[in-house]
């Protein structure tokens, strides 16, 4: 298997408090690692190490076999990252932010081409030229899919993605992760949503105050099996 995103002992620690507890962890092109836990748990902080945003203390953080605290700006080459709330530029359109976001990676993409990107990323065409500020988060969340693709991303990193969107919204969120999954995209995604990590995952993994504290194929449970066994982990 082409592991695409590694964490060999990872530990993150702030003043006392230790965020993230020596993480291991192999995620496969293709593969769609869903990590579950409450907040503090350490989800985001793992999220931010692979990202570059902060320092491990000690171990480190892998994305295509190069270390990511020496390799900060290189690893971006492969990266696109979806938070809770996609970070655009409301007064631009859909077209205008994909086609700066694209550029700012490398890309000169003509009219046709990025329409053709948000389409695919589930963004009905008459709304590409429309102002991002008008735009409801399902639909910004469809143009951080096409920027994805269009940057050719290799990784994709999700902080609660599906937070705050009706079903219809998030099933089509979902669909196109299995999407890009197919495509041979390597994502991780940190989530509350134990019903979503079910229909979308490949391996689920549990985490309890920085700690990996279980990680099990998702075809090997349903969803209320996931659930009791996440509360039970919660309660210990």
């Amino acid at each position: 298997m082409n592991t695409v995103l590694e964490a060999k002992q990872l530990r993150k620690e702030y003043l006392s408090k230790v965020a993230l507890q020596g993480l291991d962890l192999q995620i496969n092109a293709g593969e769609i690692f869903c990590l579950l836990g409450q907040n503090g748990a350490g989800k985001s902080t793992t999220i931010n190490l692979f990202l570059g945003f902060i320092q491990p203390t000690s171990g480190a953080a892998f994305i295509n076999g190069l270390e990511v605290a020496a390799n900060v700006t290189k690893v971006k080459e492969f990266l696109a990252y979806i938070p809770e709330n996609v970070m655009l530029y409301p007064n631009l359109t859909g077209l205008e932010n994909l086609a700066l976001f694209s550029s700012l990676a490398g890309f000169d993409y003509k009219k046709d081409e990025l329409i053709y990107y948000l389409v695919q990323a589930g963004l009905p065409a008459e709304a590409a030229g429309r102002r991002i500020g008008g735009y409801s988060k399902g639909m910004r969340q469809k143009v951080g899919i096409a920027i994805a693709v269009a940057k050719h991303a290799s990784v994709l990193l999700l902080d609660e993605p599906t937070s705050g969107l009706d079903p219809k919204a998030s099933n089509e969120f979902s669909e196109l992760l299995l999407k890009l999954s197919d495509q041979g995209t390597a994502i991780f995604m940190a989530t509350h949503d134990i019903f979503r990590s079910k229909e979308v995952g490949s391996r689920i993994g549990i985490m309890r105050e920085g700690e990996l504290v279980d990680v099990l194929p998702a075809a090997t449970l349903n969803a209320n099996e996931l659930e009791s066994l996440y509360l039970n982990y919660m309660h210990v």
